[in-house]
């Protein structure tokens, strides 16, 4: 199975050592050159057992050798890792969009554990936790120190139980939130109808996405009696999923088209991906709504709908997930699973996104213009990132006034603002879709992109 999921794990450590003189004089000693894959299996052996003979209490040959793996994994990419049997069981679920636990998106920095996204409809969102809070502590008890797996499996529990976050929030004093765990049943794909124009919601890209997508067309048809006068289609703080989820929506907008290639470490291994023939929306305008933290699927859909002129993309430049992760069984599972970074993948166009990111033909900010800085963390800010090997000029000529994190934006972009007494709850850019869409005016600005 193939993923474009942001799951990301770093590990922090700080250490205080004493070294006995018996031993200084191996520290002016160069760093062995080993030319035999098990002379260096032997180092680890000969490391792991000092450990479990000397170290200061008594240790888990498991859990050093599980970390000893996942140190490996990580120093790659931030999304390689190892998955251990009971993880990759959630991780299952987790696709089926079921699980029990609080509902958030979570990746790790500076030690801490940062929200992506909470999930709509779960405990976490409904308690007010936001994209880019920092959890501190759980239940009184620091995160630092912790893995991400760790602090995930900390936070979960049995449905039912509550569990404590202390979150850090910017310009904010640190207050603790209270959530009751429960079964996330995640209904990935929400729609309406805002202000006359039919709008539809994809949170993640799991099992659930393309079919909930097909159902919402097929409700929002009968509300307007026929068909569709256009369509926002939101992909905001959508941290991406399946790769073939992807693909299945944006089959809805293609026909037959090219929607995404995916290359390994061999260019000869390409694989392109094209739409299913049909295009469920054939000639019904598109906004495709993007922020900083769409991410991986929602940047193919982006991507493949904006290179084949089928809509405008209106937002900020998004996350900048470039590559593919394979889910690879350890004896069927039993020993866990191995999540590989295998694949680096391609807009139809040919262009790499990796630590780009997908930029919108309308850049439209959802903060004003107040001097804040309203940065949020982008792939290129990832600890061991894979760099983009064939970076736009763009991207490498981006604004001195861009943030030093986050998504680079162009020099020469233009970026529409909302006022400065602008109450961001009213969203911005979804009004700017929809304005777009009634004006009339989405023709002749579609057209203008395709020149």
């Amino acid at each position: 199975m193939k993923y474009v999921l942001p799951l990301v794990g770093t590990v922090a450590a700080v250490s205080l050592f004493a070294v006995s003189t018996a031993n200084q004089a191996a520290l002016a000693v160069e760093k062995p050159s080993y030319t035999d894959t098990f002379e260096q299996l032997d180092l680890f052996a000969d490391v792991m057992a000092r450990v479990r003979s000397d170290y200061v209490v008594e240790v888990e040959d498991g859990e050093l050798i599980e970390d000893a793996i996942n140190g490996m994994l990580q120093s790659l990419d931030p999304h390689s890792s190892y998955v251990n049997p009971e993880d990759f069981r959630r991780l299952q679920e987790q696709t089926t969009g079921r699980y029990v636990g609080v509902g958030m998106e979570v990746t790790q920095e500076d030690g801490y554990v940062k929200v992506v996204a909470p999930i709509d409809g779960s405990p976490a969102k409904e308690a007010g936790i936001k994209s880019g809070d920092y959890i501190i502590e759980i239940d009184g008890k620091t995160v630092l120190g912790l893995s991400l797996t760790e602090a995930v499996n900390t936070i979960r529990g049995k449905a039912g139980d509550s569990v404590t976050l202390t979150i850090a929030r910017m310009d904010e004093d640190q207050k603790d939130i209270t959530l009751v765990r429960r079964e996330v049943d995640r209904e990935v794909v929400t729609h309406e109808i805002k202000n006359g124009v039919p709008y539809i919601r994809i949170s993640q890209f799991n099992e659930k996405a393309a079919p909930g997508f097909e159902g919402a067309v097929t409700e929002l048809r009968r509300q307007v009696n026929g068909r569709l006068p256009g369509l926002v289609l939101d992909l905001r703080t959508n941290p991406g999923g399946l790769l073939d989820q992807s693909i299945k929506i944006s089959s809805y907008f293609l026909d037959g088209d090219k929607v995404v290639s995916t290359r390994g470490r061999d260019g000869a291994d390409q694989q392109n991906y094209d739409a299913e023939p049909g295009e469920l929306l054939r000639g019904v305008p598109v906004v495709v709504l993007i922020d900083e933290a769409s991410a991986s699927a929602s940047e193919i859909v982006a991507g493949a709908i904006q290179d084949h002129d089928r809509g405008i993309v209106l937002g900020m430049t998004s996350f900048g997930k470039g590559s593919v992760q394979s889910l690879i069984p350890l004896r069927g599972g039993r020993d866990g699973a191995l999540r590989l970074t295998t694949q680096r993948y391609y807009t139809p166009d040919g262009r790499s996104i990796q630590a780009t990111g997908i930029d919108p033909d309308l850049f439209v900010s959802s903060f004003p213009d107040d001097g804040e800085d309203h940065s949020r963390m982008s792939e290129r800010d990832l600890p061991n990132a894979i760099e983009n090997e064939n970076p736009v000029d763009d991207a490498q000529d981006a604004s001195e006034t861009a943030p030093e994190e986050g998504a680079e934006v162009p020099a020469d972009a233009v970026i529409d603002y909302p006022p400065v007494d602008f109450d961001i709850q009213e969203d911005y850019q979804l009004q700017r879709a929809i304005a777009l869409i009634k004006s009339g005016e989405y023709p002749q600005r579609l057209a203008e992109l395709s020149d």
